[in-house]
């Protein structure tokens, strides 16, 4: 089967998209490609977790259809494949909120979360049938709805004789630990806090809209960590939750990029210390709820975080003896994981199989995941 995977995080920077060749034994990454959002667009987004209207939220989710089909039709182009050799589509969509924490609304228990991008208009546009919507039925059966890469972790990268942690660095972080030797029901994961989230809020401030995120790591390396703010940071309650756990914009976004802003020192320190933020949750959480659970012997990280170099410096200090690795030193595209992840995800749809790992997300029961959209071709 040939999967095409879309996914576009918690930065909201744009659709990556990742044309995979699936079987039962062996998978093939054909191609790559990532597709920015305009500025706008992306800072649109931006406002709409933070407080969209109704309206504008219908119209975004129109039209991140037309860019997620855009996304796959480039990714066919460039490795010279047709859309019709394509037999599914798996999109993400783009998260505009996620509330995991069970609530009551008329006196109904529920688990909500909304991801944007319309299925309609990808299938239509790209004549690919179409699994969206993901995280809606993990939810319905007691779920966070997140994270869902574990499975497709299991499948990839589990070790008869290493514990691996996959550490996944975009606007949030998360981790999922693959005990040595483990079975589907061992492997736990969760949310770790910020990834590039707080960073970008800072740097987006700090440069008037000028830059979006810290290239290369490059005002970070001219600062040095502001240690009482660092703790302020650290004393955020969501840090000492026990897993299952997610989180998001909710809790990372604007309010906290304004306490650092608040903050007076300079501006590269400001943005060293929000990096500082990120791996010091990161190892928090790695030795608060998994090295007292099993044993790590490698840390594989993949996701936008890796671009930054000062950032994985850091990581691979604070982590002393286990050993650091990017994904790409096991063969994958580091960039590509998420995309991959829901190619793969889609093919679980499709045969009928499920996508969630209970352990992993507090759910009642595994389950087939996502909503099948057909393609006009299919």
């Amino acid at each position: 089967m040939k999967a095409i995977g879309l996914m576009s995080g918690t930065s909201a920077d744009g659709v990556d998209a990742a044309l995979v060749e699936i079987d039962e034994s062996d998978l093939s990454l054909l191609g790559y490609v990532e597709v920015p959002f305009p500025k706008d667009v992306r800072t649109e987004i931006l406002s709409l977790c933070e407080d969209g209207r109704v309206d504008a939220i219908c119209r975004m989710d129109a039209a991140l259809g037309e860019w997620f089909a855009e996304a796959a039709l480039r990714v066919c182009e460039k490795v010279n494949v047709s859309a019709g050799e394509i037999d599914v589509i798996g999109s993400h969509g783009q998260t505009i909120h996620h509330l995991p924490a069970l609530a009551v609304v008329a006196d109904k228990k529920v688990r909500s979360t909304l991801q944007i991008g319309n299925s309609a208009v990808i299938a239509e546009r790209t004549g690919i049938t179409t699994v969206s919507d993901f995280r809606s039925r993990d939810m319905a059966v007691g779920g966070q709805g997140a994270p869902l890469v574990p499975l497709v972790d299991y499948l990839l990268f589990r070790s008869e004789y290493a514990g691996r942690a996959m550490l996944n660095i975009g606007g949030i972080a998360n981790v999922n630990i693959l005990p040595a030797n483990c079975e589907v029901s061992d492997i736990f994961a969760f949310d770790t806090g910020p990834g590039n989230m707080v960073i970008d809020g800072v740097v987006q401030a700090i440069t008037r809209g000028k830059q979006s995120f810290d290239r290369e790591g490059a005002i970070a390396d001219k600062g040095q960590v502001c240690e009482d703010l660092l703790d302020v940071l650290m004393a955020h309650p969501f840090f000492d939750m026990e897993p299952p756990k997610t989180t998001g914009r909710e809790d990372f976004g604007t309010d906290m990029v304004q306490k650092i802003l608040n903050w007076e020192e300079k501006e590269e320190d400001l943005v060293h210390t929000a990096t500082q933020f990120t791996v010091e949750s990161i190892v928090h959480g790695l030795k608060r709820f998994v090295l007292p659970r099993c044993e790590i012997h490698e840390v594989i990280a993949s996701g936008g975080g890796t671009r930054n170099p000062v950032m994985m410096d850091l990581l691979d200090q604070a982590l002393g003896d286990i050993a650091f690795k990017r994904l790409d030193d096991l063969g994958i595209a580091s960039e590509a994981k998420e995309a991959i992840a829901f190619a793969i995800l889609a093919y679980q749809t499709m045969n009928g199989r499920p996508g969630n790992v209970p352990s992993v997300t507090g759910a009642d029961k595994q389950v087939v995941l996502g909503s099948i959209t057909p393609g006009k071709n299919q």
